[in-house]
């Protein structure tokens, strides 16, 4: 039951936020005015959000939580790789955030886009992905396991911005999906075939 409650005041103060940033942009905004407008108090705010980017840029826990799982939690004779393929066009096919597709989404990077701060978080939490899969790699046993993992989020994060430029851009998700969906299969297929020479030295 507390964690239940922890759960939806949380839910509560991003969903406040992102209203109210989206309204106004995020550097317009105060942590105070979040938490006057959420019915909390500033530190029930730090509380659950350790910085004002995290209200916004909330996924970055789950992100981490998805990669890491997608690799230990594969399924008997699965690579990692086909692991990692399998839970990025996953993403891609539920429309989830984290899968660059999306008419919904557009607003959301427009405000990234127009704050150095959470430009520089975004930065920050593809780091803290890239560290966490090399460390999922290295447990599963991989040899070059930071490499792979510097090159898997590399090429992600190429592939979803230039998706996420496009749909920006004015093209909508359903014209940009088949290409992103493409362009994913290719990275993992080049990741795979590095993987396997590698293995064969």
């Amino acid at each position: 039951m507390r964690e239940q409650k922890k759960a939806r005041t949380r839910q509560h103060i991003t969903d406040t936020a992102t209203l109210l940033f989206r309204e106004r942009g995020f550097d317009e905004v105060t942590v105070a005015e979040v938490a006057r407008e959420a019915g909390v108090s500033t530190m029930t705010v730090f509380n659950h959000f350790p910085r004002k980017e995290d209200l916004l840029l909330d996924r970055i826990p789950e992100t981490v939580d998805l990669v890491t799982r997608a690799v230990e939690e594969r399924a008997e004779g699965e690579t990692p790789l086909a692991a990692l393929r399998r839970l990025m066009l996953e993403l891609v096919d539920q429309r989830h955030p984290l899968g660059a597709i999306g008419d919904t989404f557009v607003w959301l990077w427009r405000v990234v886009l127009g704050s150095a701060a959470l430009r520089a978080r975004a930065r920050e939490g593809v780091e803290e992905v890239e560290a966490a899969l090399a460390g999922a790699l290295d447990r599963a046993g991989e040899p070059r396991a930071r490499l792979t993992a510097a090159l898997v989020v590399a090429g992600c994060r190429v592939a979803y911005v230039e998706s996420a430029g496009r749909q920006l851009a004015g093209e909508r998700a359903d014209d940009v999906v088949a290409d992103h969906r493409a362009a994913v299969g290719e990275l993992f297929d080049v990741l795979q075939g590095v993987h396997d020479r590698a293995a064969g030295d």
